[in-house]
C-alpha cells in the first residue's frame, strides 16, 4: 500500500533521470495528470500518455498508468532537483503573500488551489494560495 503516490512519482521521476532512462512508468490518478501537464508545459518533461494494463484473473476493469518521456539537454537532466513539500504526516498550505519564488524564479513550486493545480506563478496571478504539492529547478 502507498502512502504518498505523489511523492512516489517524483522519485520515480529523480530515479529514471540518475539513470538516465528515456521514459519511466508510474500508476495514474488526476493530480498526477495535473502535476505532468504543469511538468511538460515548463518544459521540464518532454510528454507524457496514459495507457492501460490488464488486471490479474479474476478483477474487473483496467489499471491505468502514465508513461512519462523524461527530457534531457546536452546528456543532461532538465530537472537538476525535484523534491515533494507538503507530505501526509505534514501538510504545507500557505497563502498568496508566502508563496515561495523557487531559485528566484528559474524554478517551479506547483500548488494545489481552490481553483485547481497550477505554479506559483499562476497562484500570485490569480490571488490563491493553497497546498505547496512539490518544487522543481
Amino acid at each position: 500500500m502507498v502512502t504518498d503516490p505523489i511523492a512516489d512519482m517524483l522519485t520515480i521521476i529523480r530515479n529514471g533521470l540518475q539513470a538516465r532512462k528515456k521514459d519511466v512508468v508510474v500508476p495514474a490518478s488526476n493530480l498526477k495528470r495535473a502535476i505532468l501537464q504543469i511538468l511538460k508545459d515548463e518544459g521540464y518533461i518532454e510528454d507524457f500518455q496514459e495507457f492501460s494494463v490488464p488486471t490479474r484473473k479474476g478483477e474487473q476493469g483496467k489499471k491505468l498508468r502514465f508513461q512519462i518521456f523524461l527530457k534531457y539537454f546536452n546528456g543532461k537532466p532538465v530537472i537538476a532537483h525535484i523534491e515533494r513539500l507538503s507530505k501526509p504526516g505534514r501538510r504545507v498550505y500557505v497563502s498568496v503573500d508566502e508563496i515561495p519564488r523557487v531559485r528566484n524564479g528559474l524554478g517551479i513550486a506547483i500548488l494545489s488551489t481552490s481553483k485547481g493545480v497550477m505554479t506559483d506563478k499562476q497562484a500570485r496571478k490569480e490571488r490563491v494560495g493553497g497546498e505547496l504539492l512539490c518544487i522543481v529547478w
